[in-house]
Formats: C-alpha cells, structure tokens, sequence
C-alpha cells in the first residue's frame, strides 16, 4: 500500500503557524509595558505558565485527547517542561545581568544554532544551505536590532545564562517534536506547560498582590497567559508537524522583529537606520525558509 502523501500546502501551513506564535511571542514585552509599576517579572512568568497551561488542559480534556497515563512517556515530557522552565528562568536572569541587548541577541540568537545541531544529532535532520542563509541572516539582524540603541555591558555569568536560555528553547523544541509523533498537540502542550508552571510555582509563594490585583496587571496577565502562551504554543506544536527542529527555530527569529515592530508603532520607540536594517534582514531570512518550502512542493507536484 502506497504511503499517503501530505497535501501540497501542509509545509507552507507549518512554517506559518510557527510564524504566527512568534508573533505572539513578540507581544511579550510590550504587553510588560503596560503592567503597573513594581511588577515581580518571575511571577508574571509563572502566572502565564499556569494560565497557558490550564487553557490547554481544558482544551485537551473537552477533545478527550489525553488518552492514559500509561501511554505517556514521562522522561520526554518531564525533560520538555523542564527546557520551558529553564528558558524562563535563564532568559529573564540573563536580561538582569547583562542587559537586555546582550542577553536578547545571545539567547535568541543561539537557539537556532543549538537547534541546527540537536536535530542533526537526535533526529538526523539536515537543514541545508537555505536554512544556514537564513539563520545568518535572521542573527545578523538581531543583532543589529539589539545594539541599534544604548550602551553594552558584558556579564560572564550574564552570556552563560543567555546560552543556557537558547539551548533550553531549542532541546524544549526537540522534545515536542518527538512527542508529536505519539499524542496530538493539544495533550503534548497542555502536559508540558502544566508541569512547567508547577516547576516555576515556588515563585509564587509570599508574592505581593497589591500590584497583581490591579486591573491592568490582571489584563497583561490574561493577555500573556492566553495569548502569548496557550494560542502561541498551540500554533507552534502544529507547526513542528511539518517543520524541522532547526527551521522551526530560525522561524521563532520572528519574535524579535515583532517586538521592535510593536516598540515603534505603540511605544511610540525611535527606530534608527541600523534597528531597520535589523528588522529587514530577520524578514528577509523568514522569507528564504518560507521560499524553501514553497518550492519544494512545486518540485514534489510537478
């Protein structure tokens, strides 16, 4: 019997549902922006694990799509929730210590990198030459865009906490692309992300409520909980379907441009000609991977 073939438009579909997370992903900060004064960055971490993670939960119970605990593999699942943990924690230390710029730029910047190797390594995955132009022209960007403004301080356990936030967000990626090949997206993310909250929940212990109870604290939370992390990581896992670990990484450089892209049009942020340029070379290495696949399934149909 003759293997089922995907339908023509499932790659294009994956690489822009792995865009359309990123996008989310890029609100992240702005959303911060408009939390009221004296905000704990680790507990709005948290509360948006937790949020995010019952969302799915409920999600996948209404689907009846987690099936037994039996047919769980729990070393894959607890290692994925562990990677989300650990890109929240290392991400937001990282940014203390060493600056936003630096610690963006490191920690966005490598997990293309890490992700590249790791899915050569586990999954035997080849990238090829499209993905290489494109993660160098999508970190080159970054780059840019991260330096594009204020001054640079150099942290040595900064940039370690950096690295360690881009090889989290990578091995997290890996893990969920094996476990898709078992459960359905909705069950895979709704476990993970759970547990993750349960990870980062001593965060919330003895926490200060005055700030948390305000109107506008309870909007970004919801936003970043739903949005930024329920609806994103339920795009992302249905991207990772027909997308490599590597490609799906370089994809999520999306995020970065979303960010400067908001900063501009509601922050009401400067973009100078360097921060455009940045911009304009993560676009054009987005475009390079959504070609890539475009193209081959002109070759696959004809």
């Amino acid at each position: 019997m003759n293997k089922p073939q995907l339908k023509p438009n499932t790659a294009i579909a994956g690489h822009w549902f792995v865009i359309g997370a990123a996008l989310l992903w890029g609100t992240t900060g702005t959303a911060q922006a408009f939390a009221p004064d004296g905000f704990d960055p680790k507990v709005i971490g948290a509360l948006r694990l937790l949020i995010g993670g019952i969302a799915l939960l409920l999600l996948a119970i209404k689907r009846k799509e987690l099936g037994n605990f039996s047919d769980w593999k729990l070393l894959p699942i607890f290692l994925a929730a562990t990677f989300t943990a650990s890109y929240q924690l290392c991400f937001f230390a990282a940014v203390a210590k060493t600056g936003v710029a630096v610690g963006t730029i490191i920690g966005i910047g490598s997990a293309p990198i890490a992700g590249g190797l790791l899915g050569l390594l586990f999954r035997g995955e080849k990238p090829g030459k499209r993905w290489l132009l494109a993660t160098i022209l999508a970190i080159i960007g970054c780059t840019l865009l991260s330096f594009s403004g204020g001054t640079v301080a150099i942290d040595p356990l900064g940039v370690l906490l950096a690295l360690g936030a881009g090889v989290s967000y990578a091995a997290y990626t890996l893990m969920i692309k094996g476990l898709l090949e078992h459960h359905t997206p909705n069950a895979i993310m709704a476990v993970v992300v759970c547990l993750g909250a349960l990870l980062l929940s001593p965060a919330l212990i003895n926490i200060d409520t005055e700030w948390l109870l305000q109107p506008r604290s309870i909007g970004v939370i919801l936003h970043l909980g739903l949005a930024t992390m329920a609806l994103s990581y339920w795009l992302f896992a249905r991207g990772l379907h027909s997308v490599q670990v590597a490609t799906a990484v370089t994809l999520s450089l999306a995020e970065p441009m979303t960010a400067a892209a908001l900063g501009i049009l509601v922050l009401g942020e400067q973009l100078n000609a360097q921060a455009f340029f940045g911009i304009s070379l993560i676009f054009a290495g987005l475009v390079v991977l959504v070609a890539k696949s475009r193209r081959k399934i002109n070759e696959t149909m004809t």
